[in-house]
């Protein structure tokens, strides 16, 4: 069982930072993509960032300046670092991984949110 879980959501003036973090555990081979996605209140869930076992990394356009992600491959954990919060931040933020399994096979897991608030 591959388990995900987040932490570091807060409530935040705009202009304020804050910095996610999601460890992965459980049995598995690696971990392909990391990534954040974000729900805000009557939108969509979409994606912030991700970042590739390689490192390689891609934003959505809102958060390009303001956020960086990163990731610790020894830990199986990523971050996600938060500068210049805005009130249009505000959401339930998501941690999201592909897993490759024991026997090979690619797995997508969700983390159980975190609710980051940003107020005016």
């Amino acid at each position: 069982q591959v388990q995900l879980v987040e932490s570091g959501g807060g409530l935040v003036q705009a202009g304020g930072s804050l910095r996610l973090s999601c460890a992965a555990s459980g049995s598995f081979r690696s971990i392909d993509v990391m990534g954040w996605h974000r729900q805000g209140p009557g939108k969509q869930r979409e994606l912030v960032a991700d970042i590739t076992s390689g490192e390689r990394t891609n934003y959505a356009d809102s958060v390009k300046g303001r956020f960086t992600i990163s990731r610790d491959n020894a830990k199986n954990t990523v971050y996600l670092q938060m500068i210049d919060l805005k009130p249009e931040d505000t959401a339930v933020y998501y941690c999201k991984a592909d897993f490759r399994t024991d026997y090979g096979f690619l797995r997508n897991y969700w983390g159980q949110g975190t609710q980051v608030t940003v107020s005016s």
